[in-house]
């Protein structure tokens, strides 16, 4: 017999019934029936309960056994009584008697229990790792995420695309986040990076004639951390295709992102009709890039009805340029307590509060407006209001004003606040867009000078032309996909012509050296016969955060670091010692406490 196990502890059947066998994992629990002691034996395949009497030899070392030891057993396999029959558990026919022990391996007194989902401190989980990752609902996540991968993988070669891995240490490069630098042993003084994407990398496998490029890629970014961002590390599904339109590249990875999720969702519907929005009209409707469209509320702007009203706060507002109204219905909404306590939102969002307005239904039977805002403007207006945003008795809407780039993240904020607290939003379904055209340049209010607002490498639509005019008017062939309010898409067809992209930097304050040397190797490769292309990268951590139902992309990542990019159980970042510094030519300049 094998030193360690015959069967794994999720194998055994009925059809078992008898044999000898041997199992080996970890304790999941003890319990004592009046002498006779249960042990359900843990391991990644399931669990199996055990069952030692004062008759067996090995009932005194199964005594001392505690939680999360892990032992090997020699046992026979005996059916259960119907009355002590699991039937949520694969093995729950069977119960195994124990007629040998042996610990491998004995356990301290936990830190935090294996048993159950209890909540812990984030600090204790991840200082104990690998103790949480035992626990049945993260380990489930860790094989979601594993199978997921695996998934996308075959699903990547199946419509005819080549894997390729691209370098881990690099030039470092400007893609929106920091980098994390190497120091160079061999070159005093200098420095390499971590990726932040194999974006240059991938363009340069178009360049070299492979057209059908994808990776299941590591990505690094000195970021802050947040719910569904790691401050570190992250994987991406990295994939370019030579040759092709932005309606191409759509059409291309729909079908793998939509077979994900409507393989591994729990049977929650997929949309998959996917709209295109504009950047422009999603910034509007939703206040965001990356919308959630299983709420269906739709902001609107209502500035003239606000111009030369009596509400002074918004009719001065809209002297200034660059200034709006945005409402925000609320269907349903049409309470003053309700009301209020959205208003007290604004103010723990840092507003002064949220005008409002609420439709209810007057002595005499008829329709009335009530708020304060409804006195301040008026019967003529609050109905012009009500009008166009489609409202009844019973409902409501919300007044956000000034520049748009100012309130839109509260804006955004309430709308999705509003749609989960009127019960609008179907939490139990999977609903996409693409996010296009998005302006590849932004103005700094404060200096005036033009600089990139996202994807420098993103062709401009029009080409050369459209850099001619107004940069706040040119659009990108640049696109995201949103899902439930995530970004899990981000891609673009490429600027691959080199006298394009040098004036597309020139016109954010980059002279042609600048570029030269910091994109020297594509825009090197550019002059030898680049193909049009494009791509994108789908986030994994986010793509399986999403399946899970978890609202922290910690909890579907193996060993994630906390919120402070700290790694608690490894210890990192930790001090080098003074050989390591030497032989790097390196000397720590560190801040005063």
């Amino acid at each position: 017999m094998h030193p360690y196990r015959s069967h794994t502890c999720g194998d055994l059947r009925l059809s078992d019934e008898g044999q000898t066998i041997r199992l080996s994992g970890w304790v999941h629990r003890v319990r004592d029936h009046g002498g006779v002691l249960f042990i359900d034996l843990r391991d990644h395949y399931g669990m199996t309960q055990c069952v030692v009497d004062p008759d067996s030899a090995a009932f005194g070392l199964a005594e001392t056994v505690r939680s999360e030891w892990c032992i090997r057993i020699d046992a026979t396999v005996k059916k259960r009584t119907e009355e002590t029959i699991n039937p949520d558990l694969p093995t729950g026919e069977i119960e195994v008697f124990i007629r040998d022990m042996e610990v491998l391996g004995s356990a301290k007194e936990l830190p935090l229990p294996v048993f159950g989902e209890q909540e812990y401190p984030e600090e204790v989980r991840l200082k104990y790792r690998f103790l949480d990752l035992r626990r049945e609902k993260l380990h489930n996540n860790m094989i979601l995420r594993s199978n997921v991968v695996r998934d996308i993988r075959d699903r990547m070669w199946a419509i005819g695309f080549n894997e390729f891995q691209t370098p881990i240490i690099t030039a470092s490069s400007p893609e929106g986040a920091r980098d994390f630098l190497v120091p160079s042993r061999l070159h005093p003084g200098k420095f390499y990076a971590l990726p932040q994407a194999p974006q240059q990398f991938k363009q340069l496998l178009m360049v070299s004639g492979f057209d059908k490029y994808f990776q299941i890629a590591p990505c690094f970014r000195d970021e802050d951390p947040r719910a569904d961002r790691s401050p570190t590390d992250f994987y991406q599904l990295d994939m370019e295709m030579s040759f092709v339109t932005q309606q191409e590249v759509f059409d291309t990875i729909e079908p793998v992102i939509a077979g994900v999720f409507e393989k591994f969702g729990n049977d929650r519907p997929v949309n998959r009709n996917w709209p295109q929005i504009s950047y422009k009209d999603s910034a509007l409707w939703y206040g965001t890039d990356k919308p959630d469209l299983r709420n269906p509320i739709k902001m609107q702007i209502v500035s003239e009805h606000f111009a030369g009203s009596g509400f002074a706060i918004f009719a001065n507002l809209l002297e200034q340029p660059g200034t709006e109204i945005r409402a925000i219905p609320a269907p349903k909404g049409g309470s003053r307590k309700f009301c209020d306590r959205m208003n007290k939102f604004a103010q723990g969002e840092g507003l002064p509060g949220m005008g409002y307005i609420f439709w209810r239904k007057a002595e005499d039977g008829s329709m009335e407006a009530a708020g304060p805002l409804a006195k301040n403007i008026g019967p003529e207006r609050t109905e012009a209001i009500r009008q166009q945003l489609g409202l009844e008795v019973g409902d409501a809407a919300f007044f956000l004003g000034g520049k748009p780039k100012q309130f839109q993240a509260v804006a955004a904020k309430a709308r999705v606040t509003i749609g989960e607290e009127l019960g609008h939003t179907d939490k139990d379904r999977f609903e996409f867009a693409w996010i296009v055209d998005f302006p590849i340049y932004e103005k700094d209010e404060e200096t005036g000078e033009i600089d990139f607002e996202h994807n420098p490498f993103s062709m401009p639509q029009g080409g050369m032309e459209a850099l001619e005019g107004d940069p706040l008017e040119v659009l990108g062939w640049q696109y995201d996909l949103s899902c439930n309010g995530h970004e899990l898409v981000s891609g673009a067809i490429r600027n691959h012509k080199p006298e394009i992209m040098y004036k597309a930097f020139e016109i954010a304050g980059y002279p042609n050296e600048e570029v030269n040397k910091r994109f020297g190797g594509m825009v090197n490769a550019f002059q030898y016969g680049a193909p049009p292309h494009g791509g994108c990268a789908a986030g994994i951590d986010r793509i399986v955060m999403l399946l899970a139902d978890e609202a922290n992309i910690r909890e579907v990542m193996l060993f994630p670091m906390n919120q402070k990019a700290e790694d608690l159980m490894m210890g990192a970042p930790n001090e080098p010692d003074t050989a390591q510094l030497r032989e790097l030519h390196l000397r720590l300049n560190l801040p005063e406490e």
